[in-house]
């Protein structure tokens, strides 16, 4: 399964960013062999639309779930109407966050 979680810094052991729209970086996390490609998010610093785009990247990389800290509105009527299930209230490291995601400790 792919992941996509809003990252601090570009890669694995960042702390997660708190604000979907406004994550500098996402990380795409392959749950089966943790292989994990980081994208610097073009949409970060847009003074409008930051969430629809970066729900647009993540959905143009194919990630089925979604970890963050928080998501708008818009940016969750995106995803959910592109079948991308979104966890929100996490925190932590990425990797962290992804192996309780995998124990299913979240969501």
């Amino acid at each position: 399964m792919k992941l996509a979680v809003t990252a601090s810094t570009p890669h694995l052991d960042a702390w997660i960013s708190p604000r979907f729209g406004r994550s500098p970086y996402v990380v795409f996390v392959d749950t089966d062999t943790m292989e994990a490609e980081v994208v610097k998010n073009p949409d970060a610093e847009k003074a409008t639309g930051a969430g629809i785009g970066t729900a647009q990247l993540v959905v143009q990389k194919g990630a089925e779930v979604v970890l963050t800290g928080n998501v708008g509105p818009n940016a969750m009527r995106a995803l959910s109407e592109a079948g991308v299930r979104v966890i929100t209230g996490v925190s932590g490291r990425v990797r962290e966050a992804v192996e309780r995601f995998k124990a299913g400790e979240l969501g």
